[in-house]
């Protein structure tokens, strides 16, 4: 079967080191497979085990390793240990996220900062740990994920969309901080992207087509989008942008 992502060829992606989190599926599934095809070196994280081996098996050349995220030693002795065994991460895509559902007066303390880690803290921390090596060799491309959610005011998603609105503001002061150092810190949002996930969990026909009519274009978003606009931001073609927001979501937002 053809990949969707066969298209357009990166010259400057073949060969090039990636590291994306939340890689076992979803988005962060189609984003290994988009950067494996470019002929990357692809190495992703997750906590599902199960899932991450299956996906490492169908592409040929890429490397899962099972890490909790919020457990930030862990995840910076996996980041050295990637650089150490892999060679050099030219491009982190920090993808991985929980759009959990909370009522608003159920929250105690201990909610509020599980959803931070598991939405926000890991993006500092990763860049951070990556951006280190980065340095030293002058060059590199962040790719953070925020979403339209903070955008639309989305209720029930407090600690969600706190995070990823915090991810706006972190991409652009990064993209200050590291770009002394020749690294570019973008950020892609998107919009209602179809997902095993969400149909699983809250999708209904109803609101399938109430996204559809709500977009400007009329069709629903999926996972290989998301994936072509990674392809492009970590690529030598968007060598002038950084610190910007790229929005996925078919006109969601645009009204």
């Amino acid at each position: 079967m053809t990949s969707p992502y066969e298209d357009v060829t990166y010259r400057s992606l073949r060969g090039a080191g990636v590291l994306i989190t939340g890689g076992a599926s979803g988005i962060g599934a189609a984003m290994v497979e988009a950067f494996t095809a470019q002929g990357a070196r692809v190495a992703f994280l997750d906590i599902d085990e199960a899932a991450g081996t299956k996906l490492a098996q169908s592409q040929a050349g890429s490397a899962f390793h099972a890490v909790d995220l919020t457990d930030i030693a862990a995840l910076r002795n996996c980041i050295d240990s990637i650089e150490a065994t892999r060679g050099p991460i030219d491009v982190l895509i920090n993808n991985a996220a929980r759009d959990k559902r909370q009522d608003f007066w159920s929250y105690e303390p201990q909610d509020w900062k599980d959803a931070l880690a598991v939405n926000l803290d890991h993006q500092f921390f990763a860049t951070q740990a990556v951006a280190r090596h980065m340095r030293a060799r002058g060059q590199g491309a962040v790719i953070m994920t925020g979403s339209v959610s903070w955008m639309r005011g989305r209720p029930g998603m407090a600690g969600y969309t706190s995070s990823k609105a915090a991810i706006n503001g972190l991409t652009r002061t990064l993209a200050r901080e590291l770009g002394p150092a020749g690294i570019r810190v973008n950020c892609i949002v998107p919009g209602a992207i179809l997902t095993e996930r969400q149909q699983a969990l809250w999708l209904t026909p109803e609101l399938d087509q109430q996204f559809k009519d709500l977009q400007a274009l009329k069709f629903r978003l999926d996972a290989t989008h998301v994936a072509r606009m990674a392809l492009f931001l970590a690529s030598a073609e968007s060598g002038g942008c950084t610190g910007a927001n790229f929005l996925v979501d078919a006109g969601l937002t645009a009204n």
